[in-house]
């Protein structure tokens, strides 16, 4: 027998408040919440917007933007005439609604998205790389491996860290994201199984999953890694292929000590498995931290793969980020790139080229502004919500922060309609885990935090959302 909501039982059940704007979009979150945690099944047969619109005492306008937003996350299966269903998306956007498409200008404090504001000698870089960008005007402007400059730069900064590297070695890609679609794309196959960080940096989990590769998660446990754990999960699940972040962990902040990133690469020989180690935040210490090389400083037959970008330590608007591999590995990525975009813009690969001249500049810059917002950060979080637990990381940008009840995602639901977005949890693992965190990140200037905080105690305080979650048990952690 079919299952169907009336209007006032949706209504009763989504609870939304009479207040929360815009309307359409809390509504759509509390629906798609309902389903997440069970309360709303699949296949239930979803009240016509008339009739919910009623019963909600909105506009049918409302309620209509609110289905097709459903429908674009995949949590409404509509046919025409017919009516509309609950459903789950495909299990590799489970709880992964894309807030960059998904965002716009809504005016929301962007607690989502860890990326700091530009440099402030981003200007000067930008002013200089105009000097020098007719100098280029007479070649073709293609280069799929990268602007000579830029590479030699970037293979300086490893020789400077402690790895001898060419500028052969050296790819240039479309920011740290577009290095990892490429490498997963190269390196992995339908089924082939690819050790994960739980929690780890989502997008990587979604390209990952676009190859169809069958996902190892590997708990990161709140002291850092429990290199007994990786090794065995390398040996059980025969990976071919690792996913790790060992600088300022996104979204934990830990850093991976010497001892353990030697220790990785040679159970990384053992059992036949190539790292692609992401460095995206390794240049952002903020307190005095123990010295530790590039995790390649350890690899002795060229499987290690490391991946840096200028979005975090200059501006995520740069999208320039680079590939460090052998050179034979280079050169096949070079191919497979030629394919999709031929090269990254060459002036913005100018640009970067520049700010790499005054890199320890940006890095004391990004020390006192992250130190700042960190701090605001920590207080803001103490005064308002001293239920919730979290370590200070040393460096990176963002606090791993463990809740009193798994609620992230009616957190991030209740949120939105006080003025800010979250990325709770579940973003960060595999198949809808994590549901007891948030990461909150400290990119955004102290005053703007400490508002998003005063707004995230009131979301807890009257999220309607939240109340069956405060009263549920906790769930059993499990182990490996």
């Amino acid at each position: 027998m079919e299952r169907y909501l009336s209007g006032p039982q949706l209504a009763r059940l989504a609870d939304v408040p009479a207040g929360a704007r815009p309307y359409y979009r809390a509504l759509a979150d509390r629906v798609r919440a309902l389903i997440l945690d069970g309360r709303l099944p699949t296949r239930v047969r979803m009240p016509a917007e008339r009739h919910l619109a009623e019963a909600l005492g909105v506009s049918r306008t409302t309620v209509t933007t609110a289905y097709d937003r459903l429908r674009e996350q995949g949590y409404l299966d509509s046919r025409q005439g017919a009516g509309s269903w609950t459903a789950l998306p495909e299990p590799g956007a489970l709880g992964m609604e894309n807030p960059w498409i998904a965002a716009g200008d809504d005016g929301l404090l962007p607690m989502h998205c860890a990326a700091p504001q530009a440099t402030a000698l981003l200007p000067e870089a930008i002013a200089a790389a105009t000097d020098d960008y007719p100098c280029y005007g007479l070649g073709t402007g293609y280069d799929p491996v990268g602007l000579r400059p830029l590479r030699e730069a970037i293979a300086a900064r490893y020789v400077a860290r402690g790895l001898a590297t060419r500028p052969d070695q050296i790819l240039v890609t479309g920011g740290a994201q577009h290095a990892i679609h490429l490498l997963m794309t190269l390196l992995t196959a339908q089924g082939d199984p690819v050790l994960v960080e739980s929690p780890t940096y989502p997008h990587a989990l979604d390209a990952a999953r676009m190859q169809g590769a069958r996902l190892v998660p590997v708990g990161v446990p709140d002291d850092g890694w429990d290199l007994d754990l990786v090794t065995c999960a390398m040996r059980q699940s025969a990976a071919r292929l690792a996913y790790l972040i060992p600088d300022f962990q996104n979204p934990t902040g830990l850093l991976m000590g010497d001892a353990d990133r030697a220790a990785l690469a040679g159970a990384a020989r053992r059992y036949d498995t190539t790292l692609v180690v992401d460095e995206s935040w390794a240049e952002l210490a903020i307190d005095e931290v123990p010295e530790t090389h590039p995790l390649a400083a350890f690899d002795t037959d060229g499987r290690v793969i490391s991946i840096g970008s200028a979005s975090k330590l200059w501006w995520g608007g740069l999208r320039i980020g680079w590939i460090r591999g052998t050179s034979a590995l280079i050169r096949r990525l070079a191919v497979l790139r030629s394919a999709v975009d031929i090269a990254a813009p060459l002036f913005e690969q100018l640009v970067v080229a520049h700010l790499f001249e005054r890199i320890e500049e940006t890095r004391a810059e990004r020390r006192r502004t992250l130190g700042a917002s960190r701090t605001a950060l920590v207080e803001a979080l103490g005064a308002e919500l001293p239920e919730w637990r979290f370590a200070v990381p040393a460096g990176g940008g963002s606090l791993w922060v463990r809740l009193d009840s798994p609620a992230a995602t009616p957190l991030a639901d209740a949120a939105a309609a006080q003025g800010v977005r979250l990325a709770p949890g579940p973003w960060f693992g595999v198949d809808g885990t994590l549901e007891r965190h948030l990461r909150l990140p400290f990119t955004m200037p102290p005053q703007a935090l400490t508002d998003a905080v005063r707004r995230l105690a009131a979301a807890r305080a009257l999220g309607p959302s939240l109340a069956s979650y405060r009263q549920a048990p906790a769930p059993l952690t499990p182990t490996l």
